[in-house]
């Protein structure tokens, strides 16, 4: 099955003999879900948002052949649509269930004529939660001696396809005005504070899972926004926005989510002892976000890994229609569901960093 993207000639093939199946924590096997949305205003001109990434910008639900229509790129074009007051084409280039090395090469790279256009003003990037994911599965199946090089692998491999991205659209998205990248969350927080089946070898026992992963996950989501400050881009902290609190749960003085936020200048020893250390008790799992003390909306889908949308579904290939919400529901730059899903939430934060105008 073949579809057309804006006469690009550019195919989507599916191989319907490779299920793709949600194994427990990552998919096991990619596909290509690559959308475009145009955010039709009815102006007179029309800019274009690039998105590459995995299945959490392609908006996966479940399906082959439908995506979530308001996953986080397309959010974030809806507010810069408003801002700008024009018509914004929302390009996702993506690939559910692939590993950083798969979204740089045959993504970012060999789909660059995307972000290559001369009305291109907006590029973003999300890569690595299938690493990890792919890790902690291989991890948590070990029985015997613990052996931790799976996510030294996994960590390594992010930190260097994050760079190469960032090179890589430096230097193809020539007319872009906003390079973003967004870190990642933590799926399945509260399902992997157990034991291991494996034992750690110098004390021989069973380690908890939890805290065996957070401090790769920190260290990864630091090397991602600091990489960002060498390389020109804006990082969206994700992890801090999923996993955070909107109101002060342990008396600090400071919003949950404010405090987990990456701090620009912060070396990353002392990032990760702040995130698995000082701040450990205002984690929070992402399907029970707190808006406050008494209202909590839920940022993760059944499947424990993607992120919840509002507003449903649409077919991969090409859509337009007019924006989800009027101007008048856009008070103080939030939609009336900025806060109520994972998409919405992570729209939200990415629209904080766009440009001031096209």
């Amino acid at each position: 099955m073949f579809s057309r993207l804006n006469g690009q000639g550019v195919s989507l093939a599916v191989t319907l003999t490779a299920s793709l199946v949600l194994g427990g924590d990552a998919l096991a096997s990619t596909i290509n879900q690559n959308t475009s949305w145009t955010i039709n205003r009815g102006a007179a001109s029309t800019y274009r948002v690039v998105a590459y990434g995995d299945s959490i910008f392609a908006g996966y639900n479940g399906g082959l052949f439908s995506v979530g229509k308001r996953a986080a790129p397309a959010v974030e074009g809806e507010y810069l649509a408003k801002d700008f007051g024009s018509n914004i084409e929302v390009v996702r280039r993506t690939k559910s269930g692939a590993r950083a090395d798969d979204i740089y090469n045959n993504k970012i790279v060999s789909e660059r004529s995307y972000m290559q256009t001369a009305n291109t003003r907006v590029v973003m990037f999300e890569m690595c939660g299938n690493d990890y994911l792919q890790a902690r599965s291989a991890f948590t199946d070990q029985t015997g001696t613990c052996n931790y090089a799976g996510l030294d692998t996994a960590l390594a491999n992010c930190t260097t396809y994050t760079e190469r991205a960032m090179q890589a659209i430096n230097q193809y998205a020539t007319s872009a005005k906003a390079k973003i990248v967004m870190n990642i969350y933590y799926p399945g927080f509260d399902a992997d504070n157990v034991q291991t089946s494996c034992t750690d070898s110098s004390t021989g026992t069973r380690i908890n899972k939890r805290a065996k992963f957070l401090p790769y996950l920190a260290k990864s989501n630091w090397r991602t926004c600091n990489l960002a400050e060498k390389y020109g881009f804006k990082c969206a902290d994700a992890f801090a926005e999923y996993m955070g609190a909107d109101y002060d749960t342990n008396g600090d003085g400071r919003i949950d989510s404010d405090a987990l936020r990456y701090v620009s200048g912060e070396s990353e020893a002392a990032y990760v002892a702040r995130i698995t250390g000082a701040l450990v008790g205002t984690l929070r799992d992402a399907n029970t976000h707190f808006a406050s003390s008494g209202t909590s909306f839920d940022y993760i889908q059944s499947d424990n890994t993607h992120p919840t949308f509002y507003g449903g579904t649409m077919s991969t290939g090409s859509t337009t229609s007019a924006p989800t919400f009027t101007d008048t529901q856009m008070v103080g730059g939030k939609n009336p569901e900025w806060n109520k899903s994972g998409h919405e939430r992570a729209g939200w934060i990415m629209s904080l960093l766009d440009p001031a105008t096209p």
